[in-house]
């Protein structure tokens, strides 16, 4: 099942660095950059949240509440947000429960080899929780700005 622009986003519940937690519907009435990555320290996955990072100011401007989700522990989002100085939210979703809702628990293909994994994927929801922009198998280069100029047409 695949999300699209329009879609209702659903909501969720999980655990957060520093032993929080993040509910989708109680962030109602602001924007919410819901992005899912692969693996907390990991090339790409760092290079991704750097961006956002670097970005994370404008992203402020614009009222909008940046949310990275991996299948991570706690634990390793601790790590990962002290070793890169990430200002958001990192969410643990080890029960995959958000990733199958939003459709990014997928079959990946590496050197021949298929097995399931998170897919590199973006979501802006706005205020009223309603999904306004979707972007999927990202390439990082230029990503966080083109969420954040989506998300300042919000």
């Amino acid at each position: 099942m695949s999300l699209e622009i329009g879609d209702k986003a659903p909501d969720f519940t999980l655990p957060t660095d520093a032993n929080g937690n993040v509910t989708l519907s109680k962030l109602k009435g602001k924007k919410v950059v819901l992005y899912f990555y692969p693996r907390d320290d990991t090339p790409g996955c760092t290079k991704e949240a750097c961006n956002f990072r670097d970005d994370f100011p404008k992203f402020k401007k614009t009222d909008a509440v940046v949310i990275g989700v991996s299948k991570d522990t706690v634990a390793s989002h601790d790590k990962f947000k002290k070793k890169y100085d990430l200002p958001f939210t990192l969410a643990s979703d080890k029960e995959l429960t958000a990733a199958k809702a939003y459709g990014v628990w997928v079959e990946k293909a590496f050197m021949g080899r298929k097995f399931m994994g998170v897919e590199r994927a973006t979501f802006l929801i706005d205020g009223k929780g309603v999904i306004r922009g979707v972007w999927h198998k990202v390439k990082i280069p230029g990503h966080a700005e083109e969420v954040l100029e989506a998300a300042k047409t919000l």
